[in-house]
C-alpha cells in the first residue's frame, strides 16, 4: 500500500505544476558572504517548494563532491566494494587534508570528502558501468566525458539544484534503481548531524578545477513526521577563502524556516 501511495505522488508531482514559494529576502544570507547563489526546498508532506533564485535553480553546475552520494551507489551496486567498512589502501601520495592521507573505507571517504579514494571507486566500476547507471537514473545532463576519474570534478558532467532534489527525493524514496541493500548503506553514511529532534543527511561539494568555482551543500532533514530536502549552490568571487559559507548559508536558512 505504501509503495503505491508513494508511485501516486510522484506521478502526480510529475503532471502538476510545483506549488513554489519564490523567497527573495533570503538573498541577504548569500550577500553576507558576497556569493551568488541559489537555495531550493522541498516540503514533503505540504508538497511545496521554496526557492531564492529559481533562475539559477534550473541551471546545471559541475557535481564536484556531491556526487558522492551516486558514487557510493555506483560502487555498492556492482560489487566493486562488499560494503562501507572495506578499506582501501593510500597510495601514500601526500595531500593537502591529513584526513586524506591514511587507508580509509567508505564511511570516512564521504565523511571527509576524500577524493582519491572515489576516484579510484570511478576508476574500478569502469565507464560502461558507470554510464548504464547514470543512464537509468537519469543522473543531470548524464554526460560521464572527461575521464573516469574525473567527469564529475572537471569533465562533463553536469546537474541543477532542482536535479539535486529530485534526486534526493527518489533515494528517499526508495525509487532509485538501485538495490534496498545499497541505498540503506548510503542514507547511514550520509548521516551529517543527528540530535533529539531531527537527523541531516547531506553531502557538500567544491569544483575547484573549473574557472568559475562552485560550492554546494545537498540534502535533506528528517524531523517527526515531517521531511525537508534542500540543496543551496553558491559562486564565489573569493574561491580563495573557502566556501564554509556553503553550510553556513544552509543552516541559516533552514533556522529562518522554522525546520532546524
Amino acid at each position: 500500500m505504501k509503495s503505491y501511495l508513494i508511485l501516486v505522488l510522484l506521478i502526480v508531482s510529475s503532471i502538476y505544476p510545483q506549488k513554489v514559494d519564490e523567497r527573495k529576502d533570503l538573498k541577504k544570507y548569500f550577500d553576507e558572504y558576497g556569493h551568488e547563489g541559489c537555495f531550493v526546498l522541498y516540503d514533503l508532506n505540504k508538497d511545496t517548494y521554496t526557492k531564492y533564485n529559481s533562475k539559477r535553480c534550473s541551471e546545471r553546475f559541475i557535481p564536484a563532491s556531491t556526487f558522492k552520494i551516486f558514487n557510493s551507489l555506483v560502487g555498492l551496486e556492482t560489487g566493486v566494494i562488499k560494503d562501507e567498512f572495506e578499506v582501501f589502501k593510500w597510495d601514500s601520495v601526500k595531500r593537502f587534508y591529513d584526513k586524506w592521507n591514511q587507508d580509509i573505507d567508505m564511511v570516512n571517504a564521504f565523511k571527509y570528502s576524500a577524493v582519491w579514494y572515489y576516484q579510484e571507486l570511478a576508476r574500478r566500476i569502469g565507464q560502461e558501468k558507470m554510464q548504464k547507471y547514470i543512464s537509468e537514473n537519469h543522473y543531470g545532463n548524464e554526460d560521464i566525458s572527461g575521464g573516469i576519474d574525473q567527469f564529475w570534478l572537471d569533465g562533463g558532467l553536469r546537474i541543477s539544484a532542482d536535479e539535486q532534489i529530485e534526486l534526493l527525493k527518489k533515494l528517499y524514496y526508495n525509487k532509485l534503481k538501485f538495490s534496498q541493500r545499497s541505498m540503506d548503506i548510503l542514507k547511514r553514511i550520509m548521516i551529517y548531524e543527528k540530535s533529539k529532534e531531527y537527523i541531516i543527511r547531506a553531502k557538500t561539494g567544491w569544483a575547484l578545477r573549473v574557472e568559475d568555482q562552485i560550492g554546494w551543500f545537498v540534502g535533506y532533514v528528517e524531523k517527526g513526521n515531517d521531511v525537508y530536502f534542500f540543496a543551496t549552490n553558491i559562486e564565489s568571487k573569493k574561491p580563495e577563502e573557502g566556501f564554509v559559507s556553503r553550510k553556513e548559508i544552509t543552516f541559516k536558512i533552514l533556522k529562518v524556516l522554522d525546520i532546524l
